[in-house]
C-alpha cells in the first residue's frame, strides 16, 4: 500500500448488511456482471470486525478491514500507528492520524463520503461522528434505505464530486440499498428475505459502472468492496444483526485495481 498511496485514487465501497452466502450465490449465478468484470475471482469470505454498522466502520476507519477467515496473523493494508500491533507489516500503509480518512487527507487526498444508513445521515450528533472524518460528506433521503434508487443517487453524486477534483481522492460510499427494507427489489414483495436481499445486491451491481467509470477516467484506482456485517433472516431463531451468528459475522470482501480508461 505504500506504493499505492499517493499514486492512485482510492475507493472504499461498503455494502451495508450484505451476507457472504448471498453475495457468493449471486456471483456464482452470474448475476453480478459488473463486479465480476472488475473482480473475476469473486468474493473472499472474511470476518467482520463488528456486528453492526457503527462498530464496523469505526474499525474500518482505523485500518481494521474484514479479517481473512484462515487462522493466523494477517498483515493489514492500512493501519494507524499503534504500539504493539501484530498485523502491521512493511507492506502496510501507516498513518499517524486517528482515522484513515484523516491520514489520507494528510497525504494529499481529498476525502469524500456519500452517506447511506442512519449512522451517516448527519441529522443527529451520532449521525455526524463518521461523516466528520471526511473533508466533505453528503447525505439526503435520496441516499437512504427508503429510496429504491439510492445507490444510483449515491454513485452519481460521488462521480460528480471526484470529477471536480485535481488532487488524489479517497471516495467512500456506504451503500444503503441492501439494508432493510429491501423487499422493494422484488415485485409484489412486502417482507424482506434472502431473495430480496440478493435482488438488492443485483440492483447495486447494475449501478457500479457509474462510479467505476468515473474513477477510470481519472487514471488507475485501488478499490475495496466489502460488507460491514451481515444480517439474519430467521436462522437458528435469529433476526437482524448486532448479534453473534455466522450470518452476521461472515462477510464478502474484494480489493482490486481499476485501470485507466
Amino acid at each position: 500500500m505504500n506504493e499505492v498511496v499517493g499514486a492512485c485514487d482510492i475507493a472504499l465501497v461498503t455494502l451495508d448488511t450484505l451476507r457472504f452466502d448471498v453475495a457468493a450465490a449471486m456471483f456464482a449465478e452470474g448475476r453480478l456482471p459488473n463486479f465480476a468484470a472488475a473482480a473475476p475471482h469473486g468474493w473472499e469470505r472474511r470476518h467482520a470486525p463488528g456486528n453492526f454498522t457503527y462498530a464496523s466502520h469505526h474499525a474500518f476507519f482505523a485500518g481494521f478491514l474484514p479479517t481473512p477467515v484462515e487462522p493466523g496473523l494477517h498483515p493489514r493494508l492500512f493501519a494507524a500507528a499503534f504500539e504493539g500491533s501484530e498485523t502491521t507489516a512493511d507492506t502496510t500503509y501507516l498513518f499517524s492520524a486517528a482515522t484513515l480518512p484523516e491520514g489520507l487527507a494528510a497525504a494529499g487526498y481529498r476525502t469524500i463520503c456519500a452517506g447511506g444508513v442512519g449512522f451517516f445521515n448527519g441529522r443527529t450528533a451520532l449521525g455526524r461522528v463518521l461523516p466528520a472524518m471526511f473533508d466533505e460528506a453528503h447525505w439526503s433521503p435520496r441516499f437512504g434505505v427508503t429510496d429504491r434508487d439510492s445507490t444510483e443517487n449515491q454513485f452519481r453524486w460521488v462521480a460528480d464530486r471526484i470529477a471536480r477534483r485535481d488532487e488524489r481522492v479517497f471516495a467512500f460510499v456506504n451503500v444503503s440499498a441492501i439494508h432493510q427494507p429491501n423487499c422493494g427489489y422484488v415485485a409484489d414483495r412486502e417482507v424482506d428475505d434472502l431473495e430480496t436481499h440478493g435482488a438488492a445486491l443485483c440492483y447495486v451491481d447494475a449501478q457500479l459502472p457509474i462510479v467505476f467509470d468515473a474513477l477510470r477516467a481519472r487514471g488507475r484506482a485501488f478499490v475495496i468492496v466489502c460488507s460491514d456485517h451481515g444480517t439474519a433472516y430467521g436462522e437458528d431463531g435469529y433476526v437482524g444483526h448486532r448479534l453473534a451468528h455466522p450470518s452476521v459475522w461472515d462477510v464478502p470482501y474484494a480489493h482490486f485495481f481499476l485501470e485507466a480508461a
